[in-house]
C-alpha cells in the first residue's frame, strides 16, 4: 500500500519515533527506532519483557509521534507477531542489533501497527492524514 509505504518512509528518515503508552492512567513516552515494513505493515521492536511491553499487553493502544519538518502522529493499536521469520527480518534490516537479540532476534518482541491513523501536521495545521 502506497500509504502505509508514505508513513514508513517518514519515520525511517526521521530516525527516532516515540512511542506512548499507558500505565495505571499515567503516559509513558520513550524513544524507539528499530522498525521494518513487511507485508504492507509496519512493525516496531521491543525488548523482551520490559515495561513497554507489559504496558502493551494490558492495553495495545497507543500513540507514535515523529518529526522530520513535519509532525507525524500515529493513533494506533500494536498488534504482537513475533513468528520467527518476523524477527529475523529485522535482524537482516538491522545486524547492529544482533548482540541485544540474539542471532535471529529471539529476544525481541514484535509489534505492527493496526488500525492506525497517521497524520502529518506542519505548525498547527493538518496536512495529510492516512488510514491503514
Amino acid at each position: 500500500m502506497e500509504s502505509v509505504k508514505k508513513v514508513y518512509d517518514f519515520l525511517e528518515n526521521a530516525g527516532t519515533f516515540y512511542l506512548a503508552t499507558v500505565e495505571d492512567g499515567q503516559p509513558r513516552v520513550r524513544p524507539y527506532g528499530a522498525m521494518m515494513l513487511r507485508d504492507d505493515k509496519i512493525y516496531i521492536m521491543a525488548f523482551g519483557d520490559t515495561n513497554a511491553t507489559k504496558q502493551i499487553e494490558a492495553n495495545p493502544k497507543a500513540e507514535i509521534c515523529a518529526f522530520k519538518g513535519l509532525t507525524l502522529r500515529i493513533e494506533c493499536t500494536l498488534v504482537k507477531d513475533n513468528r520467527p521469520e518476523i524477527q529475523k527480518a529485522l535482524i537482516e534490516k538491522m545486524p547492529v542489533l544482533k548482540p541485544a537479540l540474539g542471532e535471529n532476534g529471539e529476544k525481541s518482541v514484535m509489534y505492527y501497527l493496526s488500525n492506525a491513523t497517521a497524520t502529518f501536521y506542519k505548525m498547527m495545521e493538518t496536512q495529510e492524514t492516512i488510514k491503514f
